[in-house]
């Protein structure tokens, strides 16, 4: 029996994994001594990510060959938008940061750079979108678990943590790593390894992102 994609991508990218649970974002936000203006940095180039992740998994669900596929990921494009929004909100209510502060907000580099490529591939093969939106679901799952298990009492940040370890969420990712596979086994060979370069592409974006978060990325400033 041949190995399954997702088992192939997922220890294609142990490495990866592994320093992404490293990054100092991810370890003071564990720990609940990350700075507010790193967190809201993070928060407002997600929510803006969110909206070209949603119109991805839209395009997913429209070219999705079979019902269950068009269902799950129309489900999960409405869920980006609302679900984890909301929790983006929530902070930043908490937070006192202004519609029109969020509003205003552009991509820095990292956020353009991956939103293009999520955008860019929704045009290519459906297989290819499947793998490519896939790490932030299965990603944010296993660093949303991670997480919680280093969380410390009265962290200001475990509705951040506890969304992404939600056995809802998890579910989700379930539903999302079956389709890649199904998708997978019905390519072809050099599908398969376009589908496998996709994955890693948006692993390593992945990672980009939490570390422009904590840098506070930002354009040249004559580009501003």
């Amino acid at each position: 029996m041949s190995t399954r994609f997702c088992d192939t991508a997922w220890a294609h990218i142990a490495d990866l994994r592994s320093a992404i649970l490293d990054l100092p974002l991810n370890r003071e936000l564990a720990a609940g001594t990350l700075s507010r203006e790193r967190f809201l940095t993070y928060m407002i180039q997600d929510s803006i990510y969110l909206v070209a992740f949603s119109r991805a998994l839209a395009l997913a669900a429209a070219r999705a060959p079979d019902p269950e596929a068009v269902a799950i990921f129309a489900q999960s494009s409405q869920a980006a938008l609302i679900a984890e929004r909301s929790l983006h909100e929530d902070y930043f209510k908490r937070f006192s940061v202004s519609k029109k502060a969020v509003a205003d907000a552009r991509p820095n580099p990292t956020c353009h750079a991956y939103t293009s490529f999520l955008m860019a591939t929704a045009h290519d093969n459906w297989e290819e979108l499947v793998a490519a939106v896939l790490p932030c679901f299965w990603i944010y799952w296993d660093v949303g678990n991670r997480v919680a298990g280093r969380s410390v009492p009265g962290n200001p940040y475990q509705a951040w943590i506890d969304t992404y370890a939600d056995p809802d969420f998890g579910a989700a990712t379930d539903a999302v790593k079956a389709i890649a596979d199904r998708a997978a086994a019905d390519a072809t060979p050099a599908v398969r390894q376009r589908m496998l370069r996709a994955f890693q592409i948006s692993a390593r974006y992945e990672w980009m992102f939490w570390d422009a978060a904590y840098r506070l990325e930002d354009w040249p400033l004559e580009l501003r």
